[in-house]
């Protein structure tokens, strides 16, 4: 089965929002359009709680973006975004939702970051998507959302290490760092993830 998935379209990551990606705000019309071309949608939203280890206002003397060590890995510190019930955590007002079948939430262990849709940054916890994905036969990823190079990225090398057939959609994403994301998507072709654009998937 043909599935998009659409990674945290949440107004905290648009322009304007605590921890935005620039130009984020122009895919929304290029996903709403998307999601009409696919058997089975489904989205992921960051959902911390006010405590979440990532945020620098949790870290006396940090400032966002600074990198700590915690639990042996290194852990950026980010503006406090996407908390539990806010406006910032709610998908994009533009974004349509009714083709949406599930949506999985990430982030909610205040001791460990989640970046992927899958799993925890430790790999110790998951969400439950590969489980779905394989219950509904969808072995066909196509990825959308923000950000390109981090909460996507994640998700896709994540999809890959679970045996699923991926496929990033370009212009239906934005990174933080662009040149950071060049030097990705040559990663991630080189572990077979296609690269394409809205107009290469018909309808």
């Amino acid at each position: 089965m043909k599935t998009l998935i659409i990674i945290d379209m949440q107004n905290d990551f648009i322009p304007g929002g605590a921890l935005e990606v620039p130009e984020g705000d122009k895919i929304v019309p290029v996903i709403n359009n998307l999601q009409e071309k696919f058997d089975l949608v489904i989205a992921t939203q960051d959902w911390h709680p006010e405590n979440h280890i990532s945020f620098a206002s949790n870290h006396q003397g940090k400032e966002p973006f600074d990198t700590i060590e915690w639990h042996g890995m290194d852990q950026i510190l980010w503006p406090d975004h996407c908390v539990q019930n806010s406006l910032g955590a709610e998908f994009h007002p533009d974004m349509k939702v009714r083709k949406i079948e599930a949506i999985f939430r990430k982030g909610m262990d205040r001791d460990i970051d989640s970046y992927s849709g899958f799993y925890d940054n430790g790999h110790e916890k998951n969400t439950g998507l590969a489980g779905y994905l394989r219950e509904r036969n969808a072995g066909e990823l196509f990825f959308c959302g923000l950000a390109a190079d981090v909460c996507v990225t994640f998700s896709i090398q994540d999809a890959i290490k679970e045996g699923f057939v991926t496929t990033l959609i370009e212009d239906a994403t934005r990174p933080i760092d662009s040149e950071k994301f060049e030097k990705i998507k040559e990663e991630l072709t080189g572990k077979d993830c296609k690269i394409i654009t809205a107009n290469d998937i018909a309808g």
